[in-house]
């Protein structure tokens, strides 16, 4: 049967869970998918700053309870999901290589980033695989692909186990009415970039623009000159939980302004 949804993202009578979506990425990602007729529920440590039209529930997600209750919530007040948009994580570990870094940074780190994803899809497949045509979206980083030993190894190595881990997850839901990708920005402006910035400027006492240069050098830079928005990561993820991008699953989709130095 020829497919004609090839021009279609439109997102009408869907609904969608972003996790971590109270600001940054995140909240660009809510936004996008509620502009086009998504319901959205959005999640996070704590309530949105400013008033949002989303539907906010509070759960730490490195909490199994807490995410267990989460998703229990969500299923029996709106009927499960259609999208999934594991977007929490961060870069939480100093930087300084492997001695600086304990037992405890490197599960606190796979624990946000890894199995934060893994518990939530855990508790929606069931559903979202009665319901068909249903998507999840892992939210990685370059970094995956680009360990930096003094910036950002437990952070880099959790989003490379969260590559695999949603590459063999979309294998398995193929045939199952559940597309599985990955979205891996580079830089990109959010409040934890410009912090974590502000605090490598502040320990090299150096300005912050010299503080990004020096950043932006190590990882080869950015040949489109700039950071990415925001609102440039929602839009590659509403075209990819659209009906548009149907026959699209198990990909890993950069959005660094051609910043990886590699083929594929």
């Amino acid at each position: 049967m020829a497919h004609t949804t090839k021009l279609n993202t439109d997102l009408t009578g869907k609904t969608a869970l972003v996790t971590g979506g109270t600001k940054g990425i995140g909240k660009a990602i809510a936004d996008e998918l509620a502009a086009a007729g998504a319901r959205v529920i959005i999640s996070a440590r704590n309530a949105p700053s400013a008033e949002s039209t989303h539907h906010f529930i509070a759960a730490d997600l490195t909490n199994a309870q807490q995410a267990s209750s989460l998703a229990r919530q969500i299923n029996d007040e709106f009927g499960g999901i259609d999208m999934l948009i594991n977007n929490v994580g961060g870069l939480t570990t100093p930087g300084g290589g492997y001695s600086a870094l304990t037992d405890k940074h490197w599960e606190d780190e796979l624990q946000l980033n890894l199995i934060a994803a893994i518990r939530l899809d855990r508790e929606f497949i069931p559903v979202m695989t009665a319901r068909r045509n249903a998507v999840i979206i892992h939210i990685s980083s370059i970094a995956a692909r680009q360990a930096l030993w003094n910036l950002n190894l437990a952070y880099a190595v959790s989003k490379s186990a969260l590559n695999s881990y949603s590459k063999a997850l979309a294998t398995e839901l193929a045939s199952k009415g559940v597309r599985v990708l990955t979205v891996s920005p580079g830089a990109t402006k959010t409040p934890p970039m410009e912090k974590f910035i502000a605090d490598y400027a502040a320990a090299q006492n150096i300005p912050e623009e010299s503080a990004l240069a020096q950043l932006l050098q190590q990882t080869g830079g950015i040949p489109m000159g700039r950071m990415a928005e925001p609102e440039e990561v929602a839009s590659l993820v509403h075209y990819l939980v659209s009906p548009a991008a149907s026959y699209l699953t198990g990909s890993i989709y950069a959005i660094d302004g051609g910043a990886l130095p590699v083929v594929s």
